[in-house]
C-alpha cells in the first residue's frame, strides 16, 4: 500500500529556512504527479505547490521565489525547500500523491503532515 510520510517541520524565525521531506513507500515515486498543501489553524487546506510526471512545476503565488519543489526518484522522496519564510506561512504542511495511471485528477495518498511554525 502506498505511505507517505512527511518530516522537516520545526519552529523558525521570520526570514529563515526549512527543507520538507515526503518519502513515499509501497511504490513507485515517478508514478505519481507528487503536491505540498498547508492548511492554517481556522483556515482551509490550500495548495502550495507540484511537481507532475514531466517535471512541470507550480506554485501559489504567496510563495513564488520562496519556495522550490522537488524530487529525488532514487530515494522515492519529494521535497519542499522553503526560505525566507514569513509569519503566513505557519500551517500544517501535508503531501499529496496523485496516481497518473487513472482519470480522477484528484491526489488519492496524503501524509499525515507536518508543523511549520514561524515566529514573527
Amino acid at each position: 500500500q502506498v505511505h507517505l510520510v512527511e518530516s522537516g517541520g520545526g519552529l523558525v524565525p521570520v526570514g529563515g529556512s526549512l527543507r520538507l521531506s515526503c518519502v513515499l513507500s509501497g511504490s513507485l515515486l515517478e508514478k505519481y504527479g507528487m503536491g505540498w498543501f498547508r492548511q492554517a489553524p481556522g483556515k482551509e487546506r490550500e495548495f502550495v505547490s507540484v511537481i507532475a510526471f514531466n517535471g512541470y512545476t507550480n506554485y501559489v503565488e504567496s510563495v513564488k521565489g520562496r519556495f522550490t519543489i522537488s524530487r529525488d526518484n532514487a530515494r522515492n522522496t519529494v521535497y519542499l525547500q522553503m526560505n525566507n519564510l514569513k509569519y503566513e506561512d505557519t500551517a500544517v504542511y501535508y503531501c499529496a500523491a496523485d496516481d497518473l495511471r487513472d482519470s480522477t485528477g484528484t491526489y488519492e495518498y496524503w501524509g499525515q503532515g507536518t508543523q511549520v511554525t514561524v515566529s514573527s
